[in-house]
């Protein structure tokens, strides 16, 4: 994946205040899938330090930059035999490529690996029953922004998991972000719907922003900077306050003047609120059928 260097110095800095949680990694790692979020991972993972001998990658059709970045930092790329048990197991592929995928990936698990799980709608019943060489299993929604250290996962971990196990787990994916541990599995759909499929929502209210813009009478281009601007400036803004959302909101609302008339419109019983909730659930139910 290519940065621009003003977004690499952002993902240094996002990243840098992990480097100290290297001592909980687990001693080697396979990563089967290197995808755009699996291969955001194993960049996040070396960014902080992690060896790269100790991590093996499986992907039949590796991305070219996936394989220079195997190749700088010496990670074993879809070896013929491991030369370690991993202690975790990452499985970052699509969930419908579970059924044909799991074989090869059960065949790697060792008597202590932990599987990590990202698989939408796939659950720790699924997975158990699929790669029946596991034991230990946390399951995990990441989103899009952990391919800048800036993104949300929730995390939920079967009982056969060890505090050491979820210690380590825990290490991994801060690289990329915010974690937040789950009481229970039922909540993983109800994470993928707001944070996992939630950088889509944005994006597509910026889109929807600039469109208003332009029958607002703005050219496009303008319209579009605009629109992108104010979405990323108001995000870094609501993450380095210690105030809600809420109250962010009202110190730019004055009484009676332009805001108040949008938010009007947007608050209204017919408006934001109620379709977000629509849009949440039939993400949530999705998530759901994708169990199968």
């Amino acid at each position: 994946m290519h940065y621009s260097k003003g977004l690499e110095t952002s993902i240094k800095r996002a990243r840098i205040i992990k480097m100290n949680q290297v001592s909980d990694f687990p001693a080697s790692l396979a990563l089967v899938g290197a995808g755009k979020m699996g291969g955001s991972m194993l960049e996040g993972w070396l960014a902080v330090g992690f060896p790269g001998e100790r991590i093996a990658v499986f992907d039949p059709n590796p991305f070219g930059h996936i394989i220079d970045v195997c190749n700088k930092a010496s990670v074993l790329l879809n070896p013929d035999s491991l030369p370690f048990d991993p202690a975790a197991l990452i499985l970052a592929i699509k969930p419908q490529a579970l059924e044909s995928v799991a074989p090869s990936a059960n065949q790697l698990m060792g008597k202590d690996t932990v599987l990590v799980s990202i698989l939408a709608g796939k659950t720790i019943s699924n997975l158990l029953e699929r790669l029946p060489r596991a034991r230990a299993v946390v399951r995990t929604i990441p989103n899009l922004p952990a391919s800048i250290g800036r993104g949300a996962t929730g995390a939920f971990a079967n009982d056969e998991t060890s505090p050491d196990q979820r210690r380590m787990v825990d290490a991994l994916l801060r690289t990329n972000g915010l974690v937040e541990w789950l009481s229970s599995e039922n909540l993983i759909d109800a994470v993928t719907a707001v944070s996992g499929s939630g950088p889509a929502y944005v994006f597509y209210l910026t889109e929807c922003l600039a469109e208003a813009g332009i029958a607002a009478g703005l050219p496009s281009d303008l319209a579009a900077r605009l629109a992108k601007a104010t979405v990323t400036g108001s995000a870094e803004l609501m993450a380095n306050s210690n105030q809600p959302p809420s109250a962010l909101r009202e110190n730019v609302t004055s009484p009676a003047g332009t805001t108040a008339a949008a938010l009007q419109k947007l608050m209204a019983e017919d408006g934001l609120a109620p379709l977000m909730r629509k849009a949440v659930e039939a993400a949530r139910k999705r998530a759901q059928e994708l169990a199968g």
